[in-house]
């Protein structure tokens, strides 16, 4: 009988080391052939483990979060949005509202989007001026008009689309901003530079970013009719891989999605599983994954596979 151990039966043996600091180690792991993580370190596609708030956390300290399916499109694109908005040095695309909406529809939206401030938008898109909790906290009557409570354009520092983190870490300190709107030379919002986005990202200097700065994310999808819509949705979003969640991943099922879905979305990276054979993953590997998830109920509370009998040592 061949012996079979899984990860609690093993104990890393210390070795003499010639490591002066842990700053020296390197951690940098692939996750996919486009994808590099700084730490190895991926949160589960679980309903308990991953949304917003914990793949925000895990990719600020380098690794990956995969944010579960157990709900509807429209929630988990919400979800993979607020990973991407998070922090990055310039939000491409601020939240906005008109100046002739009221107090109590700019609230709304705040509280929708998460957000404590809104850029104050003419139909043309020109930059009108900034309504923030500063202007608002204090006001009851809902009524009122945004152009009646904001920050007016006049009034405001600006800076230009192109700006150096230099430049614009000069102009928030030199004029004690914590948001610097960007405009372009017709006067239309260009984007939005804040003092605490700036902050978190040199915190967190390790943290996993795609070339526009955003913190990565990943989300999951299954392989029932409307997977290519929530795909599609995902993509969309921003989220950088797709999970492809199913149980037993070495289903005909899964092999069929994974040929389509690199058929329909070129250049979007996918991963497959769970499996435990080796004859799996070089079928799903076959298919065009460009990662495999492994185990069958791996995790420490895990009882997939004494009650399933299902699985192999691990």
């Amino acid at each position: 009988m061949r012996l079979g151990i899984t990860f609690e039966d093993v104990l890393l043996v210390p070795k003499r080391s010639s490591i002066q600091s842990r700053k020296e180690v390197d951690l940098r792991s692939s996750l996919t052939k486009r994808i590099t993580l700084n730490i190895p370190f991926i949160t589960a596609n679980m309903d308990t483990v991953t949304e917003s708030r914990t793949a925000i956390a895990i990719a600020r300290e380098g690794g990956i979060g995969i944010i579960h399916r157990f709900m509807s499109i429209e929630d988990e694109v919400r979800e993979v949005e607020k990973v991407k908005r998070a922090e990055q040095f310039i939000i491409d695309d601020p939240y906005t509202i008109g100046p002739k909406a009221t107090l109590g529809e700019a609230l709304e939206v705040m509280h929708e989007k998460g957000v404590t401030s809104l850029m104050v938008v003419n139909t043309h898109r020109e930059l009108q001026g900034i309504l923030t909790r500063r202007d608002t906290h204090l006001e009851s009557d809902l009524t009122k008009l945004v152009r009646e409570l904001m920050t007016p354009r006049e009034k405001l520092v600006t800076g230009k689309r192109g700006l150096s983190m230099a430049e614009a870490i000069s102009l928030l300190r030199t004029h004690r901003l914590e948001k610097l709107p960007l405009v372009d030379p017709d006067g239309k919002l260009a984007g939005l530079i804040t003092s605490r986005d700036i902050y978190q990202i040199k915190k967190h200097s390790l943290a996993a970013e795609n070339d526009k700065g955003q913190l990565i994310v990943g989300a999951a999808i299954g392989i029932q009719k409307d997977w290519q819509t929530r795909a599609r949705a995902l993509l969309k979003a921003g989220a950088d891989v797709l999970v492809l969640d199913v149980a037993h991943g070495h289903l005909e099922a899964v092999l069929k999605v994974i040929k389509q879905f690199k058929k329909t979305f070129i250049g979007s990276d996918i991963i497959a599983g769970n499996v435990a054979t080796s004859e799996a993953t070089a079928d799903l590997i076959k298919a065009g994954a460009d990662g495999i998830k492994v185990g069958v109920g791996p995790g420490s509370t895990c009882i997939t596979r004494i009650v399933a009998g299902a699985g192999v040592p691990q």
